[in-house]
């Protein structure tokens, strides 16, 4: 499981979700995938926007995770709810995560349901500590969008 985050440059406007739908897609160069639910206020702030955020949290950080996976955007500051800073053209980064990847959008692709977003990291930062969350080990939520 991963925090997608992001900020849309004409307006200001920040946004972070939860999502399930994410990898590494080359080796060289160095891409990766992250899909964004239609849904999801994240997605309509990422289409306007130039960059994501792609965060792993530690198992033990449920209580962040169900921030991001089970509120919404549309009714909640969810960065005024935990620890971040503004990261590589301003896309805010939870300091509180172990790892995390920003990366300029190269493209978006339909995937159904979902929209692909193709990333060219320019920022990898993190920590080999951290036992990842996964789906497993996430308690019960109810998506936010």
């Amino acid at each position: 499981m991963f925090v997608v985050t992001t900020i849309d440059p004409g307006t200001g406007t920040r946004a972070g979700c939860l999502v399930g739908f994410a990898t590494q897609t080359s080796i060289d160069p160095f891409r990766f995938l992250v899909c964004l639910s239609r849904v999801n206020h994240t997605y309509r702030t990422a289409e306007a926007a130039t960059h994501l955020a792609v965060h792993v949290l530690d198992e033990s950080q449920q209580e962040l995770a169900a921030l991001f996976g089970s509120q919404t955007g549309d009714e909640i500051d969810k960065f005024t709810r935990c620890a971040w800073r503004p990261g590589p053209e301003g896309v805010p980064l939870l300091t509180d995560a172990p790892r995390h990847l920003v990366g300029r959008i190269l493209s978006r692709t339909d995937l159904g349901d979902h929209t692909g977003c193709l990333l060219a990291p320019i920022d990898v930062t993190g920590t080999s500590k951290a036992t990842p969350l996964t789906f497993r080990t996430l308690p019960d939520l109810s998506p936010g969008h």
